[in-house]
């Protein structure tokens, strides 16, 4: 029986819960320390509606996670993952006939980390966001094992987003000093994405802000010999350049540093 407080069906004390969806590793649903499992049948729909910040209309809902048959089959396995969800006890969707959306205390973990690494990426960081220990461990990986089109392609921006603002971040804590945390979110940025510059670019520029002159030159190396392996290409010039004087005394010997190409 719905709490008569409540003209929502929903009892007090649910509201008063920090209720989150995760999408990163997930999907689940948190309800403050309790985790609930979402319905193997349900997991799509809701990741679908939890992924957009504005409503979404049923018809367009339906078609797409159920392409294969007819509207009227797509329409009705919406509503059985919309009763398994509330079944489940996970009553985060506002369904009306037309439309859907979660509901107004459901949080979602990738908007958070979204917003996180906008702040950073637009220079308009708050303290905590400075805090590496704030850095969750699936902040790239938006439901892995999933292929459909929709997933992909949002899994994509938010994983260019947040090695954006991994780079960004590594630049703020090392202009503050805190030399050996730029470092450490840095190598998470090169973890994520070996063969991308621009965070190479940021650990070494890392090392070379903590004076860790032999390490700067290591991973210049390594990634030129990575990208040589994989790419068969050379570091940028820009790269290259930021190392240049790391090898004094040692370019005379062939191959000692390799420059980029020219365009």
């Amino acid at each position: 029986m719905a709490d008569p407080a409540d003209p929502d069906g929903r009892s007090t004390s649910r509201r008063l819960q920090s209720v989150v969806v995760h999408l990163l590793g997930g999907p689940h649903v948190t309800y403050g320390a309790e985790r609930r499992v979402v319905p193997q049948g349900s997991k799509r729909l809701l990741a679908f509606v939890a992924l957009r910040r504005d409503r979404v209309e049923r018809a367009f809902a339906a078609g797409t996670l159920w392409p294969d048959g007819d509207d009227q089959r797509a329409a009705r396995n919406l509503r059985s993952a919309l009763w398994r969800l509330r079944r489940a006890g996970i009553d985060v969707v506002e369904a009306d006939k037309w439309s859907m959306t979660l509901t107004a205390d459901a949080a979602v973990d990738v908007h958070d980390i979204v917003g996180w690494a906008d702040r950073l990426v637009l220079g308009a960081a708050e303290p905590e966001d400075l805090t590496i220990g704030n850095l969750p461990a699936q902040s790239c990986h938006l439901l892995p094992g999933w292929y459909d089109e929709w997933v992909v392609m949002e899994r994509e921006r938010v994983r260019q987003r947040v090695l954006h603002a991994m780079e960004a971040l590594s630049v703020e804590l090392a202009h503050r000093g805190r030399c050996a945390e730029s470092v450490d979110v840095a190598t998470r940025a090169v973890a994520e994405d070996p063969l991308r510059e621009s965070a190479q670019r940021t650990l070494v520029a890392a090392h070379l802000a903590h004076d860790n002159l032999a390490a700067a030159r290591s991973a210049y190396l390594g990634f030129a010999r990575l990208l040589r392996a994989e790419l068969g290409v050379a570091p940028s010039r820009q790269l290259t350049e930021l190392v240049a004087g790391l090898f004094v005394g040692a370019s005379s010997r062939r191959g000692a540093l390799p420059v980029a190409r020219q365009a």
